[in-house]
């Protein structure tokens, strides 16, 4: 049976952007959920993905809604000694084998901030306990400052194939300001040093709507992402996060105001012309690639609701369609993992119709939405049903029809989140009835009470990554 949608209640120009469309309020906690998780591992399915998460950083930047833990050399060597066990552990669990894990993304925090040591061994440790696929794209997320060659060269050495570098902005002024160490030159030449080495591939993200922020900056920092040979970068628009150094200077007056949706979005519209025009390929919303090389296969599947396993001190991960954190705390994880026990701390049940919204979230990352393939994903009558809103998402510049194809604009690229929250809202009306919070999206797609997942695709701010990231 299907149900009036309340598509009227929906007729109005977005405000605010959402950042997490797949989190709503009529999501269960599950209980227990380190005795759940055993089992989910047996259901999960390919493509299967792993998060790492280092929570150290050798300073707080500005910009960061993700600061957790000071970098030191004992303190992070202990870590690490945890970590390992956890993925040992891990490794042994029955159902870890049921698929291969296709990519693995070391976010945080700082992962470049550990030793050369401590990098190395964690790889070879992810490759002697997990069931890695013989092309997995192994990430190592980095900023420049203490990035070193002997660290490089450990990593290169246990594995790790891809390099995604913290720039935010290239200009010096800007950079120090948001608290980066590396003047414009220390950051181009790193990056092109990386690019030299030709044997990994090599992508940097990139911030638009940052206080201080010019045209003539954000110009300048895509088009050296060309000069410098990149294989892929990511434009990610600024998120304020509450409480961040960033948000408090900003509201004592020590710094401007972040741009505005109208300015942000005419960025983000400009950086990918850009890069088009100097024959980059865009693969997600917000990437794109110069060279065939880069795959960006975590942060497309993460985005799609794929299946992904999660270590560390507040790394968040997904297994059948059920979402989950680990305590974020150091301390409490380091003891669970030494009691062998899994550190979860949260865990979320599926939200409705988990895979027909991973199909239509992977739709918008790629820039259009088939709406006979929608009926088909739903019910059938959903896409006409939808009629009023498509036609006004058409009349705000959001999209373009095109035969079956509901195709975005730039302009509908930027506002993505809110069009996939809006469709997964409607999606479970259609096939169960009202909801009482039909439409209604807490701030920022999060429901209360619950602590965000930390991994690359919850960091839209650009990683602190993220994740930022």
């Amino acid at each position: 049976m299907a149900y009036p949608l309340p598509v009227a209640s929906l007729l109005a120009p977005f405000e605010r952007r959402v950042l997490h469309p797949w989190m709503n309020r009529n999501v269960r906690t599950i209980p227990a959920p380190e005795s759940v998780y055993p089992a989910l591992l047996g259901y999960s399915r390919a493509p299967r993905l792993a998060y790492l998460h280092i929570p150290f950083c050798a300073n707080h930047c500005l910009f960061c809604g993700f600061y957790r833990n000071k970098a030191g050399e004992s303190v992070m060597g202990a870590y690490v000694d945890r970590l390992i066990e956890e993925i040992a552990q891990d490794g042994q669990r029955e159902g870890i084998r049921n698929a291969p894990i296709q990519a693995v993304f070391f976010g945080g925090g700082t992962p470049s901030a550990l030793s050369a040591q401590d990098l190395n061994r964690i790889l070879k440790a992810l490759h002697e306990h997990l069931p890695l696929a013989p092309d997995c794209e192994i990430t190592i997320e980095g900023r420049v400052a203490g990035f070193d060659d002997e660290k490089i060269a450990a990593c290169l050495e246990g594995g790790a194939n891809r390099f995604s570098i913290g720039i935010q902005s290239f200009d010096t002024a800007l950079r120090r300001r948001m608290g980066r160490k590396a003047a414009r030159e220390e950051a181009t030449n790193f990056l092109a040093d990386l690019v030299a080495r030709d044997r990994a591939t090599v992508v940097c993200d990139l911030i638009y709507g940052l206080p201080l922020q010019t045209d003539e900056i954000w110009r300048s920092d895509v088009a050296l992402c060309h000069d410098i040979g990149l294989d892929g970068v990511d434009l990610y628009c600024l998120s304020l996060h509450a409480g961040s150094p960033l948000a408090l200077s900003i509201d004592k007056g020590a710094l401007p105001q972040a741009a505005d949706n109208a300015t942000a979005a005419r960025r983000y519209r400009e950086g990918g012309e850009l890069l088009e025009a100097a024959g980059w390929t865009r693969v997600s919303q917000a990437h794109w690639r110069r060279t065939p090389r880069e795959r960006n296969i975590y942060n497309n599947a993460t985005k799609t609701g794929a299946d992904c396993l999660a270590y560390g001190a507040g790394a968040g991960g997904m297994l059948a369609g059920h979402r989950f954190m680990q305590e974020s705390d150091k301390d409490n994880y380091e003891a669970c993992v030494a009691n062998g026990q899994k550190a979860i701390s949260a865990m979320l049940a599926p939200p409705p119709h988990h895979r027909a919204c991973g199909k239509v979230m992977e739709a918008l990352e790629n820039g259009a939405l088939d709406l006979a393939g929608l009926d088909q994903l739903v019910e059938p009558g959903f896409s006409q049903a939808l009629s009023p809103l498509t036609e006004h998402w058409s009349g705000q510049g959001l999209t373009e029809q095109r035969g079956s194809q509901l195709a975005l604009t730039a302009h509908g690229r930027y506002w993505h989140n809110n069009i996939a929250a809006q469709l997964f809202a409607l999606i479970g009306n259609y096939i169960d009835g009202p909801q009482t919070t039909t439409g209604n999206m807490p701030e920022g797609g999060h429901p209360p009470g619950i602590p965000r997942p930390v991994h690359p695709a919850s960091k839209p701010q650009g990683h602190p990554h993220e994740h930022v990231t």
